[in-house]
C-alpha cells in the first residue's frame, strides 16, 4: 500500500512536470512523456509507449490526457491513474486561468504575438521530433508507407473523421497480418 501511494505520488509529480513545461498540447507532450516514463523511470518500455499512444489516439479525449491515465493504471492502478491524469492537468488549468486574465488586456500588444509566433514555432518541431520518434519505431514496407500516406491523405484533406481513419487503419492491419500469415504457412 505505501509503495501504491509512492508510485501514484511519483506519477503525479512526474506528470506535473510534464503538463507544466510542455507546450503545443498532446502531439507535443509525447517525446517528453517517452522520456520521462521509459528512458528516465523505466516504467514501461519502448514499444508500450507506441501502443499505449496508439491506443489514446483512438479513445476520445485528449492523448496527454488519454496517455496520462494509461500509463498511470499501468503503474499503480486506479489511484495512480488518478494522480497521473491530475497531474498533468492542472498545470494547464492553472495557467489557462491566468492567461485568460491577463490576456484581455494585453492581446493587442505586439511582444504578446510575438511571443505566440516563437511558440508556435516551437510547437511545430516537437511535433516533427514527435513524428520522427513513432516513424522510427514503426514497421517499415511498402504497405506501411501506402497504409500513412493513404491516412495522411484521408485525415488532412477530407471531411472524413479521424476515428475512422484509425479504425480503417486497425482493419487493413489485422487483414495485412493475416495474409501474411497464411503466406508464412504455406
Amino acid at each position: 500500500m505505501k509503495d501504491r501511494f509512492k508510485n501514484s505520488l511519483i506519477l503525479f509529480l512526474t506528470f506535473l512536470k510534464i503538463g507544466a513545461f510542455t507546450f503545443g498540447g498532446g502531439y507535443a507532450m509525447i517525446p517528453i512523456i517517452e522520456k520521462e516514463v521509459c528512458e528516465k523511470r523505466k516504467w514501461i518500455t519502448e514499444e508500450d509507449i507506441l501502443d499505449i499512444i496508439a491506443i489514446a489516439e483512438s479513445t476520445p479525449g485528449p492523448i496527454a490526457i488519454n496517455s496520462a491515465t494509461f500509463i498511470g493504471y499501468k503503474i499503480s492502478g486506479v489511484f495512480g491513474s488518478f494522480c497521473a491524469t491530475f497531474g498533468v492537468v492542472l498545470p494547464s488549468f492553472v495557467i489557462i486561468s491566468i492567461i485568460s486574465l491577463i490576456l484581455r488586456q494585453f492581446s493587442d500588444s505586439l511582444i504578446v504575438q510575438y511571443a505566440f509566433n516563437g511558440i508556435r514555432a516551437g510547437v511545430l518541431a516537437l511535433l516533427i521530433k514527435a513524428l520522427v520518434s513513432m516513424y522510427k519505431k514503426c514497421p517499415k514496407g511498402l504497405f506501411s508507407y501506402i497504409l500513412m500516406g493513404a491516412s495522411f491523405i484521408l485525415a488532412a484533406f477530407t471531411d472524413i473523421n479521424v476515428i475512422f481513419v484509425l479504425i480503417g487503419c486497425a482493419v487493413a492491419g489485422i487483414v495485412n497480418s493475416l495474409i501474411i500469415k497464411r503466406r508464412v504457412k504455406q
